[in-house]
């Protein structure tokens, strides 16, 4: 990772604060094995496949926040460059548009600027990764029914990140060497949502060009 970038990243210049694993939790010793598996340079479609014996709501949780960080944290570092003038529609290229929507201001899908599209969407995850009732943090409490179609939503989500940062500043990106860095965050968010079918197809459409090149 080149200077520039590592202080870049290390300013973890995130919207907000890290939801982090409390030491001593199940989900914090999960959370290690993830990034132990990582750190140890392990094929990433073979790093995200559940670990023997764990529980598949538990794994999810871990990287449902892992990549909420992660994804925030990248799109701080072109934040710069994505504004309400150069990025009026939150959008992925001529053919794609996304539309915010959620259970109180928005009640119907409203087109509005990436960055404020941005804004909502991480305020959002963040209420629901912190909502006790969605992720429990104490082991034994359990997951509620509509976990899995949170966890979608939330992932589903979170790729039009991805969506927006390659089609439209990707050459932020690169002036800034976090290529390399940004799409190994995208490779292992791609092998986890398909090794786990927790994202529609659809969704993956946008980038599937790009996809087939570097994950196929």
């Amino acid at each position: 990772m080149s200077m520039a970038l590592k202080q870049v990243f290390n300013k973890d210049k995130t919207f907000r604060p890290k939801r982090k694993f409390e030491p001593g939790t199940q989900r914090f010793e999960l959370h290690k094995k993830a990034q132990a598996s990582l750190n140890a340079g392990l094929d990433l479609k073979h790093a995200v496949q559940l670990p023997h014996g764990e529980d598949l709501n538990d794994w999810v949780a871990v990287h449902v926040v892992d990549f909420f960080n992660r994804i925030n944290l990248i799109y701080g570092t072109i934040s710069d460059s994505c504004t309400d003038q150069t990025c009026p529609v939150m959008s992925g290229g001529p053919k794609y548009e996304y539309r915010w929507q959620d259970e109180h201001k928005y009640k119907r899908p409203t087109a509005l600027s990436a960055p404020k599209y941005m804004s909502l969407l991480m305020d959002w995850i963040e209420v629901q990764v912190n909502n006790e009732n969605i992720f429990p943090t104490n082991v034994g409490t359990p997951f509620p029914k509509t976990f899995m179609q949170v966890a979608k939503k939330i992932l589903s989500r979170l790729f039009r990140v991805f969506v927006h940062v390659y089609i439209h500043h990707f050459d932020r990106v690169s002036q800034m060497g976090a290529e390399a860095h940004v799409n190994t965050c995208y490779k292992h968010f791609y092998y986890f949502v398909t090794e786990f079918n927790l994202t529609d197809h659809k969704e993956l459409e946008p980038l599937k060009e790009m996809t087939s090149r570097m994950c196929h």
